[in-house]
């Protein structure tokens, strides 16, 4: 496994690394939670983080509370002179997954290590979704058509958000009420369907292969039209 070790002690840094590297694993090591932060969400991004608590530049908190904020889903082991309970319930909170108290053993910290990388991975948040030349990025709430910006209200993206998550599949006006508008009874309104006309306006007009299809008696569908041809907009 590729481990960061985050730690500005250096003797401490120098006989973690040398046990692990024994041990058969790649060690990456940072000084101070900066260049620990910037080794984490690099390229070669590592399999586990140890980090200290007490570091110069960005103490680990901070670190750790980046990371995630970032996305990244690195498992994290605080490793740190602050043992009391309520320093333990801040480490886990800010996104540590494990917490050891100095002084430590070698074999513990190597046993925790092991234990951490055993656990599955989380898989990393879906941050765009593409439906033949339709592209929309979740994080920027950004639309693109045959690469065109296309201006969506903020109800209309989140229609057509739903309608991409489950692009090939018939979606219902009760779905839609229910995870759109958040609405679990029908209103008796055409709200949907005046909806689903904006946006078909928006995204379909003037182009030669429609995404939004109606499916009689169903609902809506999102695909493309080579796979809808039986749909009957």
């Amino acid at each position: 496994m590729h481990i960061l070790l985050v730690e500005d002690d250096a003797e401490t840094a120098d006989y973690i690394g040398e046990g692990l590297r024994e041990q058969g694993h790649q060690v990456s090591h940072a000084a101070d939670g900066r260049d620990g932060l910037y080794l984490a969400l690099g390229a070669a991004a590592p399999d586990i983080a140890v980090v200290d608590r007490m570091l110069p530049g960005l103490d680990g908190l901070s670190l750790v509370k980046a990371l995630r904020s970032a996305g990244s889903q690195v498992p994290v082991l605080f490793l740190t002179a602050l043992g009391g309970v309520d320093d333990r319930v801040l480490g886990l909170k800010a996104g540590g997954d494990d917490y050891l108290v100095k002084p430590f053993s070698f074999a513990e910290l190597s046993a925790r290590v092991e234990a951490l990388g055993r656990r599955p991975r989380a898989l990393a948040p879906q941050t765009r979704l593409q439906v033949h030349d339709l592209e929309i990025d979740l994080l920027a709430r950004s639309v693109r058509r045959g690469g065109q910006p296309v201006d969506l209200q903020p109800r209309e993206f989140r229609l057509l958000e739903y309608l991409a998550r489950h692009a090939g599949q018939v979606v219902t006006r009760t779905m839609l009420l229910e995870h759109v508008w958040d609405l679990h009874f029908d209103p008796q309104t055409n709200v949907v369907d005046s909806h689903i006309s904006r946006l078909r306006a928006k995204i379909d007009r003037d182009r030669p292969m429609p995404l939004i299809h109606t499916v009689r008696g169903a609902g809506y569908r999102l695909e493309a039209p080579a796979d809808a041809a039986d749909d009957g907009r």
